[in-house]
């Protein structure tokens, strides 16, 4: 992508929020997922990320912004639609870090219909068992390490909240996400784990734009009051925030909107 999508944030300045902790990222290799990765380092974090195979180059950028953090973080390729490899994520990472603390919820995909009609049933399938399957299937594997005081953060759209002319598989899928947040934060709060998501608008990463005319990508996220697209790094410090016990204690089965002005939603 030209420009390149912002992920480092410059400006932000660890506190230590997840010392010692150790975070799952699904999505790792790029946009919202790679610059969660660096900030969840910046912040004391070791971390592992998921990415398809054909990401490699993308998770070794991740994997070095993460080192330059001065934190460790584990590459695991594979593809999450399969329930068994969600379970070998869960158990790589607690036997490379002994421990489990914050499980964060980004893989996505979605692509761009015209009409109801266009959508076939490959598609339909494959955008749930990404978008929601997999997401259960984490918390799934995730939830009998995860201890008091630990984190799910799902990454749910605008989309789920307002729909998409264009993105009807996509849209259904976040407004699955954000259903299954606030039922699985009513199931684990007597544990001690929170479960939140964040819904942002347009993001400048490849997900967003990948599929659509150059056109349509030179204009992309002009329609938001800021008159522009979040970057990825902008998204990131929320889920840091709903990700750390000291500064999110009392906040569970939360939906945040980030939306660049946007009040309606």
């Amino acid at each position: 992508m030209r420009p390149a999508p912002h992920s480092t944030a410059s400006e932000y300045v660890g506190a230590g929020r997840l010392r010692d902790r150790v975070a799952i990222i699904t999505g790792g290799d790029s946009g919202i997922g790679r610059a969660t990765a660096v900030l969840f380092a910046r912040e004391g974090a070791d971390v592992a990320i998921t990415y398809l195979p054909g990401e490699q180059p993308d998770a070794d950028v991740t994997a070095e912004l993460v080192e330059q953090e001065g934190q460790s973080c584990l590459l695991i390729p594979g593809d999450l639609q399969d329930p068994s490899f969600c379970d070998e994520v869960v158990r790589e990472t607690v036997q490379r870090y002994e421990r489990l603390d914050i499980l964060v919820n980004n893989a996505a995909y979605q692509k761009h219909r015209k009409s109801i009609t266009d959508i076939d049933d490959e598609q339909w399938d494959r955008t749930f068992r990404t978008n929601v399957y997999a997401y259960f299937y984490m918390a799934r594997a995730a939830v009998s390490y995860l201890r008091r005081g630990a984190a799910i953060v799902n990454v749910g759209s605008i989309t789920g909240l307002e729909g998409s002319e264009h993105l009807l598989d996509y849209s259904a899928t976040k407004g699955a996400i954000h259903a299954f947040t606030k039922s699985l934060a009513r199931n684990l709060v007597k544990k001690g784990i929170r479960v939140n998501a964040v819904a942002p608008g347009p993001v400048w990463t490849p997900l967003n734009v990948a599929d659509q005319p150059a056109d349509k990508v030179a204009t992309f996220g002009q329609d938001t009051p800021m008159g522009r697209p979040a970057q990825p790094e902008e998204i990131a410090p929320a889920i840091v925030f709903l990700a750390s016990h000291r500064d999110s204690s009392y906040i569970t089965g939360e939906v945040i909107g980030l939306l660049g002005g946007e009040t309606t939603a």
